[in-house]
């Protein structure tokens, strides 16, 4: 009745207020009509009026698990998820682990140690007598070192999610780098290799200092690509170091299969991602087949694929270790292409052409005013519009 009444009261002032209006004020009436849901909404079952009686979490374990149990439950709306899947029915496939076990720790242990170390903490008069004074100084590497132990290969493993690394080198795998890699290539720490960082083309000159905890008797191999550089195929790499059979942690000690080739970045490429992948093997490889000449400066003998290297391998292949930057193109890559590649230089850049002035005319006839500001010999030109 309600409606019906809306709708004659525009339709006898649609004269006055204009036929557009009219349509705007009718469509919005039958919109206000609510059509019922197809089931029960979220959060329906709790009293807003009443929230002290809902149930408390006593630990955020617990509420943890039934966020995710509320998370997988089906419901019969259609969520990001649905539709991304539905797109793409390969973006919700399980990723398989291909990397070194995680064992955790149990968390008794770990809050039975927290709380020991609380203990001891308070019954440190120089402890806290240094930080009432405010001089206590926290020690960077014990925190590094805890962070490489604890959280640190989960938040390493969003970062490479975050950065299409495994997508790009491991379709359809993931794993979980347990093994921290310290890359230098520098003396200080200006030019580290962190988990995405940029870096210069000129910093990444000479081959880096590698370094990484190993158990005694242990092989290795280590692997720097490049999944963005490739000139011919969108889905191939030059692969830029490999080294295998790598005793312990001794990076110079291993066999040189491809030697070191600076990152050369194509000038209007945007940015490229270098990534350190390392392995743990399960004794000595033959790497015959895989090996290149020396010095290999041919790009078609380094074209590579980071899946198809671990595929041959992956009985005696474990990754365990990664670290990537990010680099674009300066004036060292130049010198790269011609004087260690012996080619010319790509460039995907458009360089924009001086702009083109006619000759100028001594009597300009119906030209504007601002004519001869094309050809004044100062810096700064006011052109106007011709």
């Amino acid at each position: 009745m309600a409606l019906r009444t809306v709708c004659t009261s525009v339709l006898r002032s649609g004269t006055d207020l204009g036929v557009n209006n009219a349509r705007t004020f009718v469509t919005t009436a039958f919109l206000c009509r609510r059509v019922a849901p197809l089931g029960p909404m979220p959060n329906e079952e709790i009293d807003a009026k009443n929230l002290k009686s809902l149930e408390k979490y006593r630990s955020y374990t617990r509420y943890l698990r039934q966020a995710e149990e509320a998370m997988n439950s089906p419901a019969w709306w259609k969520t990001y998820r649905t539709y991304v899947e539905n797109a793409d029915p390969e973006n919700g496939a399980e990723q398989m682990d291909i990397g070194l076990p995680y064992c955790r720790p149990r968390r008794t242990k770990e809050v039975r140690e927290r709380r020991q170390v609380l203990k001891e903490n308070k019954k440190n008069v120089e402890l806290e007598r240094s930080s009432r004074l405010r001089t206590f100084k926290i020690p960077l590497d014990r925190v590094q070192d805890t962070w490489e132990k604890n959280s640190g290969p989960f938040h390493v493993k969003r970062l490479a999610e975050h950065y299409g690394v495994y997508k790009d080198l491991f379709p359809k795998a993931h794993f979980l780098p347990l093994v921290s890699l310290r890359i230098s290539y520098s003396q200080d720490s200006s030019a580290q290799v962190h988990y995405g960082n940029r870096l210069t083309p000129t910093e990444a000159a000479p081959a880096p200092k590698i370094s990484f905890d190993a158990e005694e008797g242990s092989l290795w191999t280590l692997l720097l690509t490049c999944p963005d550089e490739h000139l011919l195929d969108n889905e191939a790499e030059y692969m830029h170091w490999l080294v295998g059979n790598i005793p312990g942690g001794a990076v110079q000690a291993g066999e040189e299969l491809c030697h070191y080739l600076p990152p050369f970045p194509a000038r209007g490429t945007g940015f490229h991602r270098y990534i350190y992948v390392l392995f743990k093997q399960e004794g000595p490889i033959n790497f015959q087949e895989d090996a290149r000449p020396s010095p290999c400066h041919s790009l078609e003998d380094r074209t590579f694929k980071t899946v198809d290297f671990y595929r041959k391998h992956q009985d005696n292949l474990t990754p365990a270790g990664l670290s990537f930057f990010q680099c674009q193109w300066d004036e060292f890559v130049t010198n790269t292409f011609h004087n260690t590649l012996n080619m010319r230089e790509p460039v995907f850049e458009f360089i924009r052409p001086e702009v083109y002035h006619p000759p100028q005319v001594k009597f300009p006839k119906g030209k504007p005013l601002r004519y001869l500001d094309r050809y004044r010999d100062g810096k700064e030109h006011t052109y106007g519009i011709y």
